[in-house]
């Protein structure tokens, strides 16, 4: 293992096939060393790298102020560049969640469970890494920390490719946590960025699984489409159409106070709420609080008839209002004849991602719970609270979709698989 300082230098004069494959074949070496490490010497290596971020909080100050300014010329959305901005807060932010993954118990090598067969065969089922793991994102260069304090916490060496717009940001927070690794031992290649804004670098990672075990889109749907157009298998972190349905029976100044802030805390985050669904039973009441409520913190809204007829400002809501993640300070709002009706529209246009339930009524609530086939589902609580941090998993990789190995919150336990450890005492098999 290297212990000389890392860096890393950003090019275009690069060829991607040859970059992907060569940073594969150091991340598949450097996968197989961290899989057997101590747990107490990543826990070092990540309050390292915390420190060195800490340590440079001018330097990425300073390299993100040239990725804003990239973004800009290019046009980029307000709510990209929200994501992409980084204030001496969100960089203390981004190095205390280092700091709390190093405090989480380590998956690897945990039995999950374990039986005796009437043969004397002792069979064992033991976490382990999943290997190397490839993360494609786009504008958040809180994502280069994060994942990779994720992945060395669960034993796998990972490949970042950030958007372009982000280049120089997760450049200076990809070098802190390899000089962390460096300086306790670690294989530098466990923590690897793409030095390119090449796309091409995305197609290289996709069709190579043999260096790769699994990829994780986290972006805008073209970015999933492509990825999981590739070779590698994926752990896609999709849009986040998140709703918030108000029940009849819902208490509604919890109410106001729960919509309001799932919409409007961040509004560019996955798990901010794009439309409130409100029972026809209380629409009249609950609206003229709402709707005043969301265009005083200086929300938008696109509604239906029954929303228009409670306000003027209310403009038409079309079609694609249900199925758009609007990542801006706009929201869609319609009035639905009870839960079911609401379990109805959240289940066809949904993504999925995160819906939430207010009301007082516990048997409404739990057919809601039951009923939404959405990764995250919440009971008289904000949609803002889809994030890993907020689950006790330190940070968080994405929020998972499918329905194949992991669910929600990707932390440092859906990072890894298991295998089978069996003992034996000279037994064959007639």
């Amino acid at each position: 293992m290297n212990s000389a300082p890392a860096t890393m230098q950003t090019t275009s004069d690069i060829n991607a096939t040859q970059l992907i494959e060569r940073m594969g074949r150091d991340a598949r070496a450097a996968a197989r060393i961290l899989a057997t490490i101590p747990t107490e010497q990543k826990n070092a290596a990540l309050r390292a790298a915390a420190a060195a971020i800490d340590a440079a909080v001018e330097q990425l100050l300073a390299a993100n102020e040239q990725d804003v300014a990239f973004a800009r010329n290019k046009g980029v959305p307000e709510a990209m560049l929200d994501r992409l901005i980084l204030t001496p807060e969100r960089i203390k932010a981004v190095a205390d969640a280092v700091r709390d993954i190093a405090e989480l118990p380590d998956p690897v090598g945990k039995v999950m469970t374990s039986w005796e067969q009437p043969n004397g065969l002792k069979f064992k089922r033991v976490r382990v890494p999943l290997g190397v793991i490839g993360i494609v994102f786009e504008s958040r260069p809180n994502v280069t920390a994060d994942a990779g304090a994720l992945c060395l916490k669960s034993g796998n060496a990972v490949i970042l490719r950030c958007g372009s717009e982000s280049l120089n940001s997760a450049t200076v927070l990809a070098n802190c946590l390899r000089k962390a690794c460096a300086d306790n031992g670690l294989p530098e290649a466990a923590i690897q960025l793409v030095p390119t804004r090449d796309r091409e670098a995305v197609g290289a990672m996709l069709s190579r699984p043999d260096l790769i075990d699994v990829l994780i889109p986290r972006g805008g749907k073209s970015l999933i489409q492509r990825v999981m157009g590739g070779q590698v298998p994926v752990l896609a972190h999709l849009d986040g159409l998140c709703h918030v349905y108000v029940d009849g029976e819902a208490d509604l100044d919890m109410a106001e106070q729960v919509v309001v802030n799932a919409k409007m805390r961040r509004t560019s985050v996955c798990g901010s709420a794009e439309t409130l669904l409100v029972d026809s039973k209380i629409a009249d009441t609950a609206l003229a609080r709402l709707i005043p409520a969301l265009q005083t913190a200086g929300c938008a809204i696109r509604g239906d008839a029954a929303a228009q007829a409670i306000n003027d400002l209310v403009t038409p809501a079309t079609e694609e209002d249900w199925h758009t993640e609007y990542l801006a300070p706009v929201i869609s709002v319609k009035v639905v004849d009870g839960v079911d009706a609401a379990i109805e529209h959240i289940n066809h246009y949904g993504s999925h991602h995160t819906d939430s339930i207010i009301t007082r009524n516990a048997a409404t609530a739990e057919r809601f719970l039951n009923r939404i086939d959405s990764a995250i589902v919440l009971y008289n609580a904000s949609t803002q609270y889809a994030d890993g941090g907020e689950f006790g998993f330190g940070a968080e990789i994405g929020i998972a979709t499918g329905r194949l190995h992991a669910r929600g919150p990707v932390g440092v336990e859906q990072l890894t698989t298991f295998k089978y450890q069996v003992q034996g005492n000279g037994q064959t098999r007639p």
